[in-house]
């Protein structure tokens, strides 16, 4: 049987109107009882950075049921209205590439270690 299941990291960034600090967080918090495979939630009064790994064929499969994650938690885990303004899907070696150091860019004319 092959498997052709592949690993995704998934960062999912969402705006909408400024909401109480408090509030959005107590929303936060629902949904990640609701999706605990959540690994790093970040938000302030007007964005939300959600980031995670799945599992999926396709990056198109993984994107399609990232840009419905919000909506579908929307209403059992009281989430405040938010559009996405931001999806990134990159494979596992490409996540773990970036994480080791060992990935170099430049600007310009100057070629320099990306510190990520």
């Amino acid at each position: 049987m092959h498997d052709d299941t592949r690993h995704w990291h998934v960062t999912l960034t969402l705006t909408g109107d400024a909401t109480e600090q408090m509030v959005m967080r107590a929303a936060l918090l629902r949904l990640t009882e609701e999706r605990p495979f959540l690994d790093s939630v970040r938000f302030n009064r007007e964005r939300v950075e959600l980031q995670f790994w799945d599992q999926g064929e396709t990056m198109l499969d993984v994107a399609s049921l990232a840009l419905r994650l919000w909506d579908e938690h929307r209403t059992s885990a009281v989430l405040p209205p938010r559009q996405v303004v931001g999806l990134e899907v990159v494979e596992r070696h490409v996540y773990d590439e970036r994480h080791s150091g060992s990935v170099s860019s430049f600007t310009g004319s100057k070629l320099s270690p990306l510190p990520l």
